[in-house]
């Protein structure tokens, strides 16, 4: 390990008081790590062959040693320094973010991937960590001013270069998220409703352009389509909501049992191992097993909003807020696409479907609540 990363490790370490950690949400660890274990039970499952399971859950096992190495490290390291290293941060972010439109591996028509040899990353993933923590030095540094309009754009442009290109990969997806970042913290911070419903009806007239312009692809058209008219695409996304729906609906209460399911392991379902995991849940362990991991999900975010409003630094609560609506909004659009009540967006749901880079950023992201919450009532910046 370099000695500068060694001296930063110690440094951080020394400032965990005791006091600290006795806020330490053990339950919130524990929840987080239930559900990461039922990812890994069902991505196992979703393999068609027992080999191809094991090669599947074992990527993403070492992806979880990492990430909980990752865990330590962003709990240990005191929010309140976020400020210093704001815009480095955020100069790191778009950096990746223009190296994967001009070196970035290209898979199933998307250029979303830095790698060497066989080892890959997905920027986008840890663009999300990243502009959490920028977003609220920001609005942190403007919180005297989060009333007038120029704050509100310039807000809007922090986002909206990362945003750019994210989307040019292109990775809806994602870009979506960013902005459901955003609204949360945004509305958290205490901005004007009139520039938050502004911004609303501003998205929506962009997306009436879009809609008319070939800034959509006819793919991402094809999905918002089936979500009003599941016939419209009938071989395409229309195909995979009416197999995910299938597959959850012929679970039933209590599913067909782990390694059971007729539509995974027959590769009815599409993505299953990423996009579309939720429905292998559905159909092996059925209405008890996704209710289950529905209340898991409660909890985490439940515990997790108990985090923001108890921080006394504006920094922390902002950052919670942030993960609060990133995990919120993923969660809602993975589930909901898989049920046919929102678009097909490769939205990938926390802590299940199988992806290193999720997974890892998904765990960094816990790693700095928890340290918030160790840290909530420390008066700050």
């Amino acid at each position: 390990m370099p000695p500068l990363l060694l001296s930063i490790i110690m440094e951080q370490a020394k400032m965990v008081e005791r006091k600290e950690l006795r806020h330490f949400d053990i339950g919130l660890v524990m929840i987080t790590a239930t559900i990461a274990c039922i990812g890994l039970a069902v991505i196992f499952s979703a393999s068609k062959q027992h080999s191809e399971g094991i090669i599947f859950v074992r990527k993403q096992a070492i992806w979880a040693i990492f990430g909980v190495g990752a865990f330590i490290l962003a709990a240990w390291f005191d929010h309140h320094s976020y400020p210093r290293i704001a815009n480095r941060v955020y100069a790191l972010n778009i950096l990746l973010l223009i190296a994967v439109l001009l070196v970035g591996k290209e898979t199933k028509g998307a250029q979303r991937w830095l790698g060497i040899g066989s080892f890959t990353i997905q920027p986008s993933e840890f663009a999300k960590v990243a502009i959490i923590i920028t977003l609220a030095v920001f609005l942190a540094q403007n919180h005297d001013r989060l009333k007038e309009t120029r704050t509100f754009i310039l807000s809007l442009v922090h986002i909206g270069v990362p945003m750019l290109l994210i989307f040019k990969q292109p990775d809806l997806g994602t870009a979506l998220v960013i902005l459901a970042i955003w609204f949360g913290m945004a509305f958290v911070a205490g901005m004007k409703m009139r520039h938050l419903g502004g911004f609303v009806a501003v998205v929506f007239v962009a997306g009436l352009i879009a809609w008319n312009t070939p800034i959509l692809k006819d793919y991402q058209k094809k999905r918002i389509e089936v979500l009003f008219n599941p016939s419209a695409d009938s071989l395409g996304a229309g195909y995979h909501v009416k197999q995910a729906k299938i597959a959850i609906g012929s679970g039933q209460f209590t599913g067909k049992g782990w390694l059971k399911g007729t539509q995974s392991k027959l590769r009815f379902i599409p993505e299953q191992h990423t996009d579309f995991i939720f429905t292998v849940l559905g159909e092996e362990f059925g209405f008890v097993g996704t209710s289950v991991l529905l209340i898991l999900f409660f909890v985490l975010l439940w515990k997790s909003i108990i985090i923001m409003e108890q921080t006394e630094d504006i920094v922390g609560r902002l950052i919670a807020a942030g993960i609060v609506s990133m995990f919120l909004f993923q969660i809602t659009v993975n589930i909901g696409m898989t049920l046919g009540i929102m678009p097909v967006t490769g939205v990938p749901l926390p802590f299940v479907s199988y992806g290193g880079s999720s997974l890892l950023a998904n765990m960094i992201a816990i790693g700095m609540l928890t340290g918030i919450g160790m840290r909530r009532f420390k008066i700050s910046f």
